[in-house]
């Protein structure tokens, strides 16, 4: 039993789930936002599966294909692939085995094909956009690869509607443009790890003060994005106020870690924006769920 246990660990382990998590955490308000109110129990539950096995497939490819980088840093050399846990050869057919499903997962029991569509275009975007081509080539490989992590609200909202607007489009803008701040302090923190397994990230090629000055500008254009889709979406003051709130304190803490940077501070702490920016997300999109049911129209500019 022990071993078995073990075994689903390793194969659990492969798909990433904290991330998994934090992308479901955006496809439930997006689809509460889509329906104006509960889009329905199961529909949230095949769609939320569907998520899970898209992303699990995507990830499990991602460390398959990272296990060289991931046998190197410290961070990630406990993961599967290093230990031997899983085989190569096991962890690819998990890999396709996942994403296979996921696409007819979508077509067929969801039933909506733009969400099996663009699920395996999210699948696409991360294997092969950022893990194949960018994330080894680039400094703006979390930029530009990042797109396939926003896929999520597109999903969501084609799951409930079968269609798109500019409403998750905006949010789809809105996690773009969260993810360089949310991971560049991150990249900071193991920027060693990064160096030594030839990941040119942006924290290994630029001074910390350079990093720091894009996350502010970064941090400002999320903000600005997520009041944006009060008058694109029609959301009301309980949106409005905590994209104002929970953006303008995110921004605080990325102006801090500027000015820590700029002092050559030894202790430059970016992991305290790491862990603030999975609390704005999480918190933006509470809010994005509860707009429909605790609606308080606010005058929109126009």
């Amino acid at each position: 039993m022990a071993s078995v246990r073990t075994t689903v660990g390793a194969y659990v382990a492969l798909t990433k789930p904290r991330i998994i998590e934090l992308l479901l955490v955006t496809t439930i308000p997006t689809m509460v936002l889509a329906a104006d109110g509960w889009p329905g129990g199961w529909l949230m539950l095949w769609t939320l599966i569907g998520g899970a096995l898209s992303a699990g497939g995507a990830n499990a490819f991602n460390s398959y294909l990272d296990r060289d980088i991931d046998a190197i840093m410290k961070r990630t050399k406990k993961r599967p692939l290093v230990t031997g846990a899983v085989s190569e050869r096991s962890a690819l057919i998990f890999a396709w085995t996942l994403s296979v499903v996921s696409t007819a997962w979508f077509w067929f029991v969801v039933d909506s094909r733009l969400a099996a569509v663009l699920s395996v275009l999210a699948i696409l975007g991360y294997v092969v956009g950022y893990t194949m081509i960018l994330k080894r080539r680039t400094p703006q490989n979390i930029v530009w690869g990042g797109a396939a992590g926003c896929m999520p609200v597109l999903i969501g909202w084609a799951a409930v509607t079968d269609g798109l607007t500019w409403a998750p489009v905006v949010l789809f803008g809105v996690i773009f443009l969260w993810t360089p701040p949310h991971y560049w302090p991150l990249s900071m923190r193991y920027r060693e790890d990064y160096d030594r397994a030839g990941v040119p990230m942006l924290s290994v090629v630029a001074s910390p003060t350079s990093v720091a000055q894009k996350i502010v500008v970064y941090a400002w254009a999320m903000v600005a994005c997520s009041v944006l889709l009060w008058p694109v979406a029609g959301t009301g003051l309980v949106y409005l106020g905590v994209a104002v709130v929970a953006g303008g304190a995110f921004v605080l803490e990325a102006h801090r870690l500027l000015a820590r940077a700029r002092a050559n501070e030894p202790a430059l702490a970016p992991m305290r924006l790491f862990h603030l920016s999975i609390t704005y997300l999480s918190l933006l999109f509470l809010a994005v769920a509860a707009d429909p049911f605790l609606h308080l129209a606010v005058p929109t500019p126009w």
